[in-house]
């Protein structure tokens, strides 16, 4: 549902003004308020007053597969305040991210998290900007309940106006359900979490080992990650694996 998002200005301007006129925060700090789909994390939305240029950045490598913020709210439903020290698999190198973000000044922050109804993870990160922004950072931590229910009303705000869009919306439905492994690719994973080689998948499969090298590569390409034991790690982590329907054989 959140495609309909994607080429939509109206739809996106209308949802960026709520929430700027929802968000009072001391100082005016910058936000991002972010709906990743937890089936097929490629499918993300950004509504963001960071720079366009980092946003812009941030879409085009994939980061929300990598971000290391947002792979600890996969684990968690509370809030939580992050800097770029935070890490979370010691085998996935975070570093391009934080270097990147330095430079916008995007290093320290406070992100609600809400798993919805949908299947989509929702994120409101407030940037905490400098060691002065003491006030903001207590504003953050004494009033956790007011933006958590901001995120919520925000959340819904999203999907109202993703459904007031009567047409392509089927096909949005549909763009939303489909995870982001074909099936074969799945299959590989698969098998390849479960410690099998390449050789014993291209047999259980049945298929050569370069075609399960190719699926493989497909998948380390779409995680945006360097090889097949950080893509077997992420995708652990992130729950994209499903069981092989060849395990029940």
């Amino acid at each position: 549902m959140i495609s309909v998002f994607n080429n939509n200005q109206v739809l996106t301007d209308t949802l960026r003004n709520y929430i700027d006129r929802k968000l009072c925060l001391p100082g005016s700090p910058e936000y991002a308020y972010t709906v990743v789909n937890k089936k097929n994390p490629s499918e993300t939305l950004i509504i963001s007053s960071y720079p366009d240029e980092w946003v812009d950045l941030y879409r085009t490598n994939n980061f929300q597969l990598t971000d290391p913020v947002i792979l600890n709210a996969f684990r968690r439903s509370s809030a939580f305040a992050w800097d770029e020290n935070i890490t979370l698999m010691s085998d996935l190198k975070f570093n391009k991210i934080f270097s990147l973000s330095r430079q916008y000044n995007i290093v320290n922050g406070f992100t609600f998290v809400l798993h919805d109804h949908f299947n989509n993870l929702a994120l409101l990160s407030v940037i905490i900007g400098s060691p002065e922004q003491e006030e903001l950072e207590n504003y953050l931590s004494t009033h956790r309940g007011v933006l958590q229910t901001l995120l919520i009303d925000i959340n819904e705000q999203m999907y109202l106006l993703a459904q007031s869009v009567s047409s392509g919306r089927k096909k949005s439905e549909e763009n939303t359900n489909r995870p982001i492994f074909t099936p074969r690719e799945n299959e590989v994973l698969y098998w390849a979490s479960m410690g099998k080689t390449y050789g014993e998948i291209a047999a259980i499969a049945g298929i050569s080992v370069s075609t399960v090298k190719f699926h493989m590569g497909n998948v380390v390409l779409k995680l945006g990650v360097s090889n097949a034991r950080q893509a077997i790690r992420l995708g652990v982590e992130l729950d994209l694996i499903t069981p092989s329907d060849t395990a029940a054989r």
